[in-house]
């Protein structure tokens, strides 16, 4: 495909996943707020659990909650599922011309893995398949039955992908794949169980039946699970541009403290919703707090000037090997036609301009060369660091 459209697919993609992404966490939060904000003494409808007054954009709202399902089917129907779809859609699709068409430069880093592209690719929808069969039986079995033991289960299925993922795939590719996994099982909960099961209640109806509670209680589990789940997967689909995230050997232990932080804000913004006592929940904010700054300590850069001193000439020709494909006026790279983010790398004031850039992703975090393509050795890296240190 050629650089320029392909960007252009890459961007159009981009800018869908986040309209319908916000979408439908906009929903998730919505509905979960008004679950919690129910007045259950006022029941003006036979078989209402609870209501809701609120107030938007100038007009008064009227909201009732039926404990399984009105008497009479209701002629409208309005669903919450085409904004979960698309978004695992176009996200699959950002994976696909992001990441499989160029697995060579962000999926595959040769040093942690020697794969070919059609291997990577074959590893990565496995996994994603997989992981979510395996979070499904986890649901359907007694586990599934015990809050916390589910729990518990759900976040060490996700650790243990993360730590897989971290010895097949680059960094980048792993991270972007543990949130890909949380993403799959999020839009397959409303695919599959959520949307199912209303329709089974509506069948019931239709058939003059009365529609069996658990089909809600199923529905209701998955739609927290998606819940909670949201601020931790938010924050790995943005993980990408930030490779101190996943550029060192405890990337694992940072997706552990995501899922922990995300978890706990989402449970503090639940609790607030749902006017408990602080007592109850007050706890989250500094377990929260705790688990940010023990990510910000884990990701920590430490000092490096052990490296040789070199020349500027000696820099310059180790960006000439390593950086200068993609980072020059004319890149010769086939995934660009311009330098990223117009970095230029080609003499050494360019590499001054850019000094602590250079010692971030190419020093620090190893992000750079993408893949690490051009083998790129410790004893280049730590005489660069040197380099860009002193100057």
């Amino acid at each position: 495909m050629d650089v320029f459209l392909g960007e252009w697919l890459n961007l159009l993609l981009r800018w869908a996943h986040m309209i319908v992404g916000i979408g439908w966490i906009g929903t998730s939060f919505y509905f979960m707020a008004l679950d919690y904000s129910l007045d259950k003494e006022e029941r003006k409808s036979p078989g209402v659990l609870g209501t809701a007054w609120q107030v938007h954009g100038g007009g008064f709202y009227h909201v009732e909650k039926f404990t399984v399902a009105p008497p009479i089917l209701p002629p409208v129907l309005h669903w919450f599922r085409y904004e979960a779809y698309l978004t695992w859609v176009t996200g699959f699709g950002l994976l696909v011309v992001q990441y499989y068409l160029h697995a060579r430069a962000y999926l595959i880093d040769p040093a942690i893995l020697p794969l070919e592209p059609w291997q990577a690719i074959a590893i990565s929808v496995g996994a994603l398949a997989s992981g979510y069969l395996i979070y499904e039986l986890l649901c359907r079995s007694p586990i599934g039955h015990n809050v916390p033991a589910l729990a518990a289960s759900v976040f060490a299925l996700i650790l243990i992908a993360a730590v897989v993922f971290t010895r097949i795939f680059s960094g980048r590719g792993a991270f972007i794949h543990v949130g890909a996994l949380i993403g799959t099982i999020m839009a397959f909960n409303v695919f599959a169980i959520i949307i199912p099961n209303q329709k089974k209640m509506i069948a019931q109806m239709i058939r003059g039946e009365t529609p069996e509670a658990r089909y809600g209680a199923i529905g209701k589990q998955r739609s927290t699970h998606n819940n909670y789940l949201t601020l931790p997967v938010l924050l790995m689909m943005v993980a990408p541009h930030y490779p101190f995230l996943f550029s060192h050997p405890h990337a694992w232990m940072v997706v552990a403290l995501i899922l922990i932080a995300g978890a706990t804000i989402r449970h503090y913004i639940n609790r607030v919703d749902a006017g408990d006592d602080w007592s109850k929940y007050g706890w989250t904010a500094p377990a929260a707090a705790l688990a940010l700054l023990a990510a910000i300590f884990v990701t920590a850069p430490q000092p490096n000037v052990s490296g040789a001193g070199i020349s500027d000439a000696q820099a310059v020709a180790i960006s000439h090997k390593h950086c200068t494909a993609c980072h020059a006026m004319k890149p010769s790279h086939e995934s660009f036609q311009e330098a990223p983010k117009n970095v230029v790398l080609e003499t050494a004031q360019d590499l001054r301009k850019y000094a602590d850039l250079i010692y971030m992703q190419a020093v620090q975090s190893r992000a750079m060369p993408l893949g690490n393509q051009t083998g790129m050795t410790e004893e280049e890296r730590a005489a660069l660091g040197h380099w860009v240190q002193k100057k």
